[in-house]
């Protein structure tokens, strides 16, 4: 788990300000991978109690906008945020409970799968969400 101060060298790094609320944030999303809004809200505030909803919403803007974060948003669930950034890997999501698990590219480096048919674009990544249910789930279903 990065520190305080690698938190700090990052947001320098991408030419963003150092402040509490954005070292808070970089910090819960690294802690909790694919975490919601609303959760992210909660861990920032057992630090610093005073920040709104909106500050939040902002530095979660600013980080992903700067690359520091990501943005996933499976379909019919919230969006999430995680701190993997730049290696194109993609997602399993269980349909039960909604938990999500990192799942790495498929074949080789970005955009690791081809398109049959690219239209001519030029394809920089591919987002793959795989979907099942997670082991709690499927064991709770055979109960």
């Amino acid at each position: 788990m990065p520190t305080t101060t690698d938190f700090e060298r990052m947001l320098r790094e991408v030419a963003l300000r150092v402040t509490r609320p954005r070292v808070a944030v970089l910090s819960a999303v690294h802690e909790y991978p694919h975490a919601d809004t609303d959760s992210i809200i909660g861990v920032v505030r057992e630090d610093l109690s005073g920040v709104s909803h909106q500050a939040v919403y902002d530095v979660l803007r600013a980080l992903t906008a700067s690359g520091l974060l990501r943005r996933i948003e499976p379909p019919g669930s919230v969006a999430r945020y995680e701190a993997r950034v730049g290696d194109n890997h993609h997602h399993v999501v269980c349909r039960s409970c909604g938990f999500i698990a990192d799942v790495d590219c498929a074949v080789g480096a970005a955009p690791c799968l081809t398109a049959s048919d690219d239209h001519g674009f030029v394809i920089d990544e591919a987002e793959v969400i795989y979907w099942g249910l997670c082991p709690d789930c499927s064991t709770a279903l055979k109960s």
